[in-house]
């Protein structure tokens, strides 16, 4: 009786990371591989690396050495691997094989190759805009490339027997799912790659996500996280702007699903009939992942993205108008090139007036190949971490009181988690996984996966505590 082969898949970076490693582990096990949670038990490790800024590069490159200590066989795959290719595998001869999204769909026979020790040339990168039309709607008509999280593509004019095909294996337990909605980008903001190696945007058929959440929905998921690069585009390539609007209720129609939330809002994007879906949807949490970046319009002009600190107050107000206590947070990218005292202080009090529950602060630096390292202007690296420093300080500040705000309501939190001393922890719909706070939730017959009703007692930072009567 032959011996099973024994893979190990190490997830870093976001949820869309998550998603494609779910894709990865079916194809996997389609073709004969076991997963194991341990390198020590594995013959070959397969780490989903993150290329996105420096420090998860890092990351990533610290967690394929600890692969490699392990005995087992390495091999890179995901963002930085996509990104950079034959100068990965150059520069990193610890590990065995560096992979594209081109050979995804052929996973498990790379994987055969890597145990057999036959060598395999890594990729040389390429633009992956490139390989799809300029224009959205042109792209359904196209030969699609390889694009993780989408699952396999049929050949033309054939349908599957039974619906669309779920390409998916979950690797974690628990009530809550990333759903991929769409892939790529065609913004050009000035200090941003991932366009360059997650390719053009493309939307997943509103057929196979509502088929995928059915499918999640069936593997004990309560709440989806719909990801993207940019959640508001979802749609332009299927010739149909309110595609999101439309979908949304759908999704919050799924038997056995709880709550959808959106995450990844191009505030530029986000427009009022879609803000009235979010706050007005039963099932889909009235809750707004804006990626502001800045609040300074000169600043925001050299990043190449709209608006302003004034642009970003009215969308807020219109928000809240319609759902008093939604969810807002987004992240801020300080010491851009060029940014003055003037601009970092307009986002300072930008902060203070937004009243955001959730926000992240980054300090600039240069990325490869994009358009932003070669621009004048450039903050000293102390300058950019001290203000990176300060407006942390006002953000903690700040997303403390906005949850001591909140005493006294009533929130729905989904329960999650059980701590160290017992108690059960959960989250509330202003409130996604990982990224935002938490609730502790205070009473007796909690079970964890399902959703109580609870009153706001205290906070502490930007958790709250609250009890079920």
């Amino acid at each position: 009786m032959s011996t099973r082969r024994k893979v190990s898949l190490i997830t870093l970076g976001c949820a869309r990371n998550e998603v494609d490693s779910e894709e990865l582990a079916a194809r996997m096990e389609d073709a004969g591989w076991d997963l194991t949670d341990g390198a020590e038990d594995a013959d070959v490790v397969v780490v989903n690396t993150c290329g996105f800024i420096e420090a998860a590069k890092k990351d990533s490159i610290d967690t394929l050495l600890a692969a490699h200590d392990s005995g087992a066989k390495v091999v890179a795959a995901g963002c930085m691997a996509e990104r950079y290719g034959r100068e990965l595998a150059e520069a990193l001869p610890e590990a065995d094989a560096v992979i594209g999204f081109d050979d995804y769909a052929a996973i498990g026979e790379r994987l055969d190759d890597v145990l057999a020790g036959r060598a395999r040339e890594a990729h040389n990168p390429r633009d992956r805009r490139t390989l799809l039309p300029i224009t959205p709607v042109e792209r359904a008509s196209s030969a699609r490339p390889a694009i993780p999280g989408h699952g396999d593509e049929l050949p033309e004019g054939v349908a599957p027997a039974s619906g669309p095909r779920v390409l998916r294996r979950r690797l974690g337990g628990g009530p809550v799912a990333p759903l991929k909605l769409a892939s790529g980008c065609d913004r050009r903001c000035t200090f941003c790659a991932i366009p360059a190696f997650r390719g053009a945007y493309v939307s997943r058929p509103p057929g196979e996500v509502l088929e995928e959440a059915r499918w999640l929905a069936g593997h004990g998921v309560r709440e989806v996280v719909l990801v993207s690069e940019n959640s508001t585009s979802y749609g332009k390539d299927l010739g149909d702007l309110r595609a999101l609007e439309r979908l949304l209720p759908e999704l919050a129609a799924v038997d056995g699903l709880d709550r959808v939330r959106v995450s990844y809002l191009q505030p530029a994007e986000t427009r009022p009939g879609l803000i009235e879906v979010i706050c007005g949807t039963p099932g889909v949490a009235p809750y707004f992942d804006l990626s502001f970046q800045h609040a300074s319009g000169p600043v925001l002009r050299s990043m190449r993205r709209f608006g302003d600190g004034d642009r970003f107050l009215e969308l807020l107000d219109r928000i809240r108008r319609l759902a008093p206590e939604a969810g807002v947070r987004s992240n801020f990218i300080v010491g851009f090139p060029g940014e003055s005292e003037d601009d970092f202080e307009e986002l300072a009090q930008f902060l203070i007036a937004a009243r955001l529950d959730a926000i992240g602060v980054f300090g600039y630096s240069d990325e490869d190949g994009t358009e932003a390292a070669s621009l004048d202007g450039k903050l000293d690296e102390a300058e950019v971490a001290g203000r990176v420093e300060e407006l942390s300080s006002l953000a903690e500040e700040l997303t403390a009181q906005r949850a001591e705000d909140r005493v006294g309501s009533t929130v729905r939190v989904l329960l999650e988690d059980k701590t160290e001393d017992g108690a059960v922890e959960g989250r509330a719909e202003h409130q996604a996984p990982e990224v935002d706070g938490t609730v502790l939730v205070r009473g007796g017959g909690l079970a964890l996966g399902e959703i109580v009703t609870a009153r706001v007692t205290g906070s502490e930072g930007v958790d709250l505590i609250a009890d079920v009567p």
